[in-house]
């Protein structure tokens, strides 16, 4: 009954614990999530009083499909302050958020067949989406060792005839990890000698912490910002999840290309949204760095405690708000009779018996851990750590 396409997409892990979580949340459980994947804050009052106006001016009819033209223009001069990217209003293409931006880049890219290198861990999307456009996912395991970073080595073993492209997410979910100058340059100047496109996901620019650095690949040379799709959007760094507005920047080709996709999938992103969007990017950036501040509070709080905890260790995150800790120091131990094998026990064990909903690492590739998000209240993250260490002594 189901087409061939259908039957090998899997769903989503953290939705299914969320699920779960909220269930027993809703016959009075005290639940203390670390599941989300969305700022705790409320999105910025300049950003609503801007979608509020163009309700009010009635601007609520269609668009043009790639999108409204100051939102385009505010884009591109974000790019060329932020980034040091250089595109015309022509290249850039507006979506209901960030993961169909994503989705409109493999379908251009990908023929049946055409394989798209994504490192592990990785968001748990990007596999589905490669197999949705017909494409094989090659799973590409890295390590802590490594700073759960790509590398040409890497790409040297994994590179076939049939290589289109390869994923980059930098700042990373789950990791938190950033990539360094030399590391991206590297990888660029790879991706230039074998022709292969880079879909790079920047989502996550904004939330950077300490004397880190966000940098763009595509920045390096015309070469390889050729061959890139740039990714972002407005959800993380403004709280603007439920706005649903994402953005790619590429070349001409591609981006005319991806409009014509858009144009029949789905037409325009909310015409509102994109108002708000607009007011986001060129307004004043005080709300991102005042998140970004909480947020930098309660990753070093959160690193600090968990390295208290016996048997869990996690390397610190550098951007985004995510907590990647290992649970291998637990496996084959056993809480109430049931052995702990991996992230997927751990969580689930978690949460039946400490009321502690986390998302395991099988979600991204790497099932031996957990991830934590720190987008919730520092009493959350209080209350939540402590049950989890005692989850954690009380195993044998």
């Amino acid at each position: 009954m189901l087409s061939r396409i259908a039957r090998g997409i899997s769903s989503s892990p953290t939705l299914a614990i969320s699920a779960k979580a909220k269930q027993m949340k809703s016959e009075g459980v005290d639940i203390i999530g670390f599941g989300a994947g969305e700022p705790d804050f409320g999105t910025p009052q300049h950003i609503k009083d801007a979608a509020i106006q163009a309700i009010n001016e009635e601007f609520t009819k269609y668009t043009p499909v790639p999108g409204i033209p100051e939102l385009k223009e505010a884009i591109c001069t974000k790019l060329k302050n932020d980034n040091g990217l250089h595109y015309g209003p022509d290249q850039i293409v507006i979506s209901n958020g960030a993961k169909h931006s994503l989705a409109n880049a493999f379908a251009v890219l990908l023929d049946p067949g055409d394989e798209v290198i994504v490192p592990a861990p990785y968001w748990v999307t990007y596999p589905e989406l490669v197999k949705l456009c017909h494409g094989k996912p090659v799973i590409i395991d890295t390590t802590a060792e490594d700073g759960f970073k790509l590398t040409v080595a890497h790409l040297e073993k994994a590179v076939t005839a049939k290589t289109k492209a390869l994923i980059l997410n930098s700042p990373s979910n789950p990791t938190g990890r950033i990539y360094l100058e030399e590391e991206l340059k590297a990888i660029a100047d790879f991706a230039v000698e074998k022709g292969i496109f880079v879909i790079s996901d920047e989502i996550y620019e904004k939330l950077v912490y300490g004397k880190n650095k966000h940098l763009s690949i595509a920045s390096f040379n015309d070469q390889i910002k050729a061959l890139t799709i740039v990714i972002n959007g407005v959800s993380k760094s403004y709280a603007m999840t439920g706005w649903r507005i994402g953005y790619s920047a590429s070349a001409a080709e591609l981006s005319k290309a991806m409009g014509n996709i858009q144009s029949h999938q789905t037409s325009n992103a909310n015409s509102i949204a994109q108002k708000a969007a607009h007011a986001a990017l060129s307004g004043s950036q005080d709300c991102v760095q005042e998140m970004c501040r909480a947020f930098d509070n309660r990753r070093r709080f959160m690193v600090e405690r968990i390295r208290k905890i016996p048997l869990l260790e996690a390397i610190e995150p550098e951007g985004a708000f995510y907590l990647f800790v290992s649970v291998e120091g637990l496996i084959n131990r056993s809480y109430a009779g049931k052995v702990i094998t991996g992230g997927d026990d751990f969580a689930e064990y978690l949460l039946e018996h400490f009321a502690v909903a986390v998302v395991s690492g099988s979600a991204f590739g790497a099932p031996n851990y957990i991830r934590l998000s720190y987008a919730t209240s520092m009493e959350n993250i209080e209350r939540g750590l402590e049950r989890i260490e005692k989850f954690v002594c009380s195993c044998t």
